[in-house]
Order: C-alpha cells, then structure tokens, then sequence
C-alpha cells in the first residue's frame, strides 16, 4: 500500500547515521558516540529536585489529564522565564507546553506554512526545521552565516520574497554553536517586520554559553511576531522526559490568529505530560547550581576538542560559543567524496560516530558534526582516532 508522498521530504540527519552504526556495532567493537546533543548519556544527570518532583507528582498520583495548553503553574513559571529574565512580554495565554521543543516545531509549522510557502533557515541548520516546513508543503533556503556568527543580511534581504512566510533562528545554534549578537538578532527582527514575516527562535541552549553573555530575542522584539521555542532537554537535563513550549510575544496582533488556532492541535493530542511538567516547573523554582558546573565541564571539553582538530592537518573549526557541537571544515581532496562518505569511513575505521555536515544543508556540505559532551578520556581517545584516520588518508 502507498504511503503519502510528503513522508519522503522527511530527513534526520543526526538519527540516521545510526543505521550505519547499528551494522558497526554487529562487529562488536566499541563505538565512540559524538553524534547526539543527550548530555543525560554521559556524565551530565538530571538534577535530584527535578527527579525527586517527577517520583513525587506519580506517588500522589498527579499522572492525569492536565489541560492541553499546558499546566497553569508551569505556564506562570515559563513567563517569568522568558518576560522577567529574558525580556519577551508573555501572560500565560501566550504559552503552549509541549513534549518537547520538536513537537513545537511540529505545531508551529504545522499552523504557519502551506504549499509553496518559503522559510529561511541560518546555513547550516538543524534538520527538524526543514524536515517539518517541507512535510506542511514549504520549501527552504539557507542564508549565509559569516565566520564570526554573524548573519549575512543582504543574504536575507536577497532570499526574501513574496512567498516568504518565515525567518528561523537557532541560538546558540546546532550544529556550529555560533551565539548571535543583540545587533544581530535586532537586524533580524527589523527584516521580518518590514516584510511581515514570522520570527521563529529556538533558545533551547540559552544557558549554556561559554565566553559572552546570552541575549534572548525577547529584548528586542517590541510588537514584531516572535514565536519562541525552548525547552527542558539540554539545561536542565530532562532530555528523555520531553518537556518544552512555545511562546507568542503578547505585543504582536499578528499573531493573535496563530493564538486563536495552534492551540487545536494541543487540544487534538489531548495533553502533555502530566508528571513531567510538574519536574520542569520545579527546575525552573528550584536551585540553579547545577549550571555553572555544567558551563565549565562544557568549556574545558569545548576546548580540548577545539586544540586537538586544529592539530590536525585536513580539518579546520572555530570555537564554539554556545551549545555543544563543534563543526570541523574537511579537506575532501580526492581522499573521499563527499562529507558522508568521510563520516561512515570514520566510523567503519575507528568506531568513532559523527555526523555528515551536509546533513544539515547545502551550506554544511565539506563538514562534520561533533559532539564534546564525554569524559576528556573519551574525546581525547577519540581525537587519537580521528589523527590517526586522516593521516592514513594524506
């Protein structure tokens, strides 16, 4: 039987790899996985209060239904997140919890694009947001990111046109960890608002940034239509819980039909979960502590990583400011055909497991994906790997 055609726009670039992974693993070598952002599979654990919550809302067996828009109190939490710490004036009308910021993605796509529709995406860019734009009907284009993290506006400004439906932001962004600037994101936010378009923000690794302060796009979106997404995974370690939420900046009338309507498909997947919504609002009121630590185990890892790739002749980064990916440039030279090619001779070579730049767009292609978050033993290990792979290769 057939399935729809729109299945096959739908790609996972970071998920994928592990079908070549899965046949590696049949040989029963040791794998190194640098390829998925779960700081919780290494050495990165959910804060005791965050769990000690969660056991708790299920030993007073608060795991029913709660509303589909999300849990009041949670609501209230996130707005004082995102309106008193970061600046986007929100009330809890203009917050959707969601089981994970993908979900939101989904929800927001979902409501906003429809066939022919174009969205921008920062080059490279992570999959999810393409794979969703082109399962509603849109199509993508990547505009350019300078070495430094800044964003090329005439880029944007030359891309936009009259199908244009949206300019997404991923900051700090997945895969190079490149933080935007408040000029930056204030640029942005002009370009959509003179072209009426959405601003869609993922601040999923808002506080995780290394060597400057954080700007949040709430600081200077004033009436603009600013769609934020963030979540639970990565700050507070609660990836396999699932939690995260959209918000629609309460200035913006523009968005009050999208107000008036995502929330359908809230109500249509009935709720979000229950017990675990209760462990986010307690993250988000309980002790902070855990961050900093995080922050600094990141850094030290950020760079080694980013010393030991730059040793290496044939590989090129920059150093991340943000997340924790880093996004090393490959001399190809005739050793492989393209970036994939590279990633799954690493992998068959050395066991060591990344992810294929190009799969997160045109603009990623002659790169590959690195995740620092193991012990500095297993990322020096594994850089021993990869030295090793493309001296042979020279």
């Amino acid at each position: 039987m057939r399935v729809s055609d729109r299945i096959s726009r739908v790609e996972y670039a970071i998920r994928d790899v592990m079908l070549h992974a899965r046949e590696y693993e049949k040989t029963g070598k040791e794998i190194m996985y640098l390829n998925i952002g779960d700081p919780v599979a290494f050495d990165f654990k959910t804060p005791e209060h965050i769990k000690g919550a969660l056991a708790d809302a299920l030993a007073k067996d608060n795991d029913y239904y709660t509303d589909s828009e999300g849990w009041t109190e949670l609501r209230k939490s996130i707005v004082r997140k995102e309106k008193e710490r970061k600046g986007l004036d929100l009330a809890p009308e203009d917050v959707l919890v969601t089981n994970g910021v993908s979900e939101g993605l989904d929800m927001v796509m979902g409501s906003i694009v429809e066939d022919g529709d174009q969205v921008l995406l920062p080059g490279p860019y992570y999959p999810p947001y393409s794979s969703y734009a082109k399962f509603y009907g849109g199509s993508i284009s990547e505009f350019a990111i300078y070495d430094d993290g800044t964003p090329n506006l005439d880029d944007i400004r030359k891309k936009i046109s009259s199908n244009s439906k949206a300019i997404c932001i991923i900051n700090p962004n997945n895969p190079t960890g490149e933080v935007f600037s408040y000029k930056s994101l204030k640029s942005i936010v002009d370009i959509a608002a003179e072209n009426n378009l959405y601003v869609i923000c993922d601040e999923i690794y808002d506080e995780i940034v290394f060597d400057e302060n954080f700007n949040g796009i709430g600081n200077m979106a004033k009436d603009a239509p600013v769609i934020l997404l963030n979540g639970f995974s990565k700050t507070y370690l609660m990836t396999g819980l699932r939690c995260g939420y959209v918000c629609m900046n309460n200035n913006s009338r523009q968005l009050d039909p999208l107000r008036q309507n995502i929330f359908k498909l809230a109500r249509v997947r009935i709720a979000s979960n229950f017990p675990v919504q209760i462990a986010a609002n307690a993250a988000l009121n309980g002790p902070q502590d855990h961050l900093p630590i995080m922050v600094q185990k990141l850094k030290s890892r950020r760079d080694l990583v980013y010393k030991r790739l730059n040793e290496i002749e044939g590989l090129e980064c920059t150093k991340p400011k943000g997340a924790f990916y880093m996004f090393p440039w490959i001399d190809l030279k005739n050793k492989w055909k393209n970036d994939l090619e590279f990633v799954i001779e690493l992998l068959n070579s050395t066991g060591v497991l990344t992810v294929h730049g190009s799969g997160f767009g045109k603009m990623g292609t002659g790169h590959f994906r690195i995740v620092y978050l193991p012990r500095e033993e297993i990322l020096n290990k594994s850089m021993d790997k990869i030295e090793r792979f493309v001296k042979d290769k020279s």
